[in-house]
């Protein structure tokens, strides 16, 4: 999900799904970040940003039932790129307010979630959120002003 506009975590952000590109600046604690979004449908040419990455935010729109084992997928083949062995990697569980949503316990089992975080060479974070609400936005921008401090 793209989300549009100045960020604002009191009021929920106009989103659209991201099909191409999209770059957003941010300002954190006087520190400004480029967030480069690159949608799904971009994988295949994702490892040609692997490079310039200082961070990697991973959404999973876990009410897509069909699109959650590609997602994993995708995922494995991010935290295996060499370029990325250092960067902090936080995965976002978005749409978890949605009613047709995947448990929590279902993704982290199918994910091996456990497993990915306790043999991935990257610092690796968790979230659930919902990009219609809001609701985790304040949470992502924390740890974006966290791993921005290192």
């Amino acid at each position: 999900m793209s989300l549009h506009g100045a960020v604002d975590v009191d009021s929920p952000p106009h989103t659209l799904p991201t099909v191409g590109t999209n770059l957003t600046d941010l300002t954190l604690r006087r520190k400004k970040l480029t967030v480069r979004e690159l949608g799904g449908c971009m994988g295949p040419i994702w490892r040609s940003y692997f490079n310039d990455c200082s961070s990697v935010i991973f959404v999973v729109d876990s009410a897509n039932i069909a699109q959650v084992s590609s997602s994993c997928i995708q995922l494995l083949t991010v935290l295996s790129a060499q370029a990325l062995r250092d960067t902090s990697v936080l995965i976002i569980f978005n749409k978890r307010d949605t009613p047709c949503t995947m448990s929590l316990a279902e993704i982290r089992s199918l994910f091996r979630l456990d497993d990915l975080v306790a043999c991935a060479p990257q610092p690796i974070s968790t979230l659930e959120a919902s990009a219609r609400s809001g609701t985790g936005l304040r949470e992502v921008l924390t740890w974006l002003e966290s791993v921005a401090a290192k």
